[in-house]
């Protein structure tokens, strides 16, 4: 047993040898978890350096980049992001500069000093799948309440760099008030857009998709779910958590199979 410990306490000394700041905990991650994920680190284009959790599967099909919703951060995606990896999906989860404890400790929230507004986030979205394409996968962009509604732009900014996009509870959070319908109308990609169960939240929902040209979005409106990508954690919707996944397992097959 011993020897176990001596040996993972070498490998993580390995794999975090190149991050500037390695993480110190494991932000209420269930001890039998806390090895099934990656600490990375990387740089936004203004230096600020960007945390995350990198979930590798065995053979993936895909990378796709998981961005959390308000007041929140990579913990967001502990449940998540497993059962995308055990799919066959490589997935990276990040702390952006805009979020909170809502999911355990935001860690680019506290080298910085204090949350940002979500619009100031576009770097980090932006560093993120710079760090993707060198992996040589389609890359997935999968957003949460605001950073759903920002992967639209990202997507339109990144010509030829993005096979799809996800959106959980996609709005207009934003000072331009159509700034994400705007953005969709110009998105080539297939695009999947749910979200919570409140009928505001599914209008809106299928303003965004209408936007988008050519057929290429659909919209899931979930029996029971919670708000955001939260919709697929069985302790915050466990009435629709399994329905929810069929929907969105059905959408990556179609896009990554």
């Amino acid at each position: 047993m011993k020897s176990v410990r001596v040996g993972l306490m070498l490998l993580a000394v390995t794999v975090l040898s190149s991050c500037d700041k390695p993480e110190t905990k494991y932000n209420n991650v269930p001890p039998s978890a806390a090895h099934a994920w990656t600490p990375v680190t990387f740089k936004a284009a203004d230096d600020l350096t960007i945390f995350g959790r990198r979930y590798d599967a065995a053979k993936p099909k895909a990378v796709i980049l998981l961005f959390h919703q308000a007041e929140s951060s990579k913990g967001e995606y502990t449940e998540i992001a497993p059962k995308l990896r055990d799919a066959g999906y490589t997935a990276i989860a990040i702390d952006q500069r805009s979020g909170g404890k809502f999911y355990g400790d935001n860690e680019t929230v506290a080298l910085l000093g204090k949350s940002a507004d979500f619009l100031d986030t576009k770097p980090d979205l932006q560093a993120a799948l710079n760090l993707a394409g060198n992996l040589k996968l389609p890359v997935i962009l999968w957003g949460s309440s605001y950073s759903s509604s920002l992967v639209f732009p990202l997507a339109v900014e990144n010509p030829g760099k993005v096979k799809a996009i996800l959106a959980f509870s996609p709005g207009e959070y934003f000072p331009d008030k159509a700034l994400v319908k705007t953005a969709a109308a110009k998105v080539d990609v297939p695009v999947f857009v749910t979200s919570a169960s409140d009928p505001k939240e599914v209008a809106e929902a299928r303003t965004i998709v209408a936007a988008v040209p050519g057929g290429k979005a659909e919209q899931y409106v979930p029996a029971a779910a919670a708000h955001g990508s939260s919709m697929l954690i069985a302790g915050k919707d466990s009435k629709g958590t399994e329905a929810n996944w069929a929907a969105v397992m059905a959408f990556l097959k179609k896009v990554a199979p």
